[in-house]
């Protein structure tokens, strides 16, 4: 049993397994060093979780007692659709766990959790380069053609 993939909600206690893989989630994505997220967000982000009344969630990979990757998404409103939109914004595992369907089961398992809210469709991004990612992504959904733009302020 202690080979089998588990995913599951976070839990209050898990915060010090989870917060290296979001700090290098955030890192692959040019926000470390000068540019990391305040501690702040980090924790914020984590207490939202935790909360029933919030539409952010997360799912956690564990084997063999180790934390291997990470899903969180976010259910909201679409001018498109009667039911909320989902949105898979941050998919992470560590480097020793990839191509081993850890990635794949955390998306399966955001598709299963959408589904059953009602959900018609589950979105998310990367960027052009995540060639690796790309190639999973490739298979279990279909890349829409858009480009997105972020102004900051």
């Amino acid at each position: 049993m202690r080979d089998t993939l588990q995913l599951r909600p976070p839990q209050p206690d898990d915060f010090d397994a989870w917060l290296p893989l979001w700090d290098a989630y955030n890192a692959f994505y040019g926000r470390d060093g000068e540019l990391a997220l305040p501690a702040a967000i980090s924790q914020l982000t984590w207490q939202r979780f935790l909360d029933p009344a919030e539409p952010m969630h997360a799912l956690l990979a564990w084997r063999g007692g180790q934390l291997l990757g990470l899903a969180h998404y976010v259910f909201h409103r679409n001018t498109l659709m009667a039911h909320h939109a989902c949105y898979l914004q941050d998919l992470f595992t560590v480097p020793a766990a990839r191509g081993q369907g850890v990635a794949r089961q955390l998306i399966s398992a955001v598709l299963a959790q959408a589904q059953a809210a009602g959900s018609p469709s589950v979105y998310w991004h990367t960027r052009h380069g995540n060639a690796a990612a790309r190639q999973l992504y490739d298979r279990v959904a279909r890349d829409t053609g858009f480009v997105v733009y972020r102004h900051t302020f």
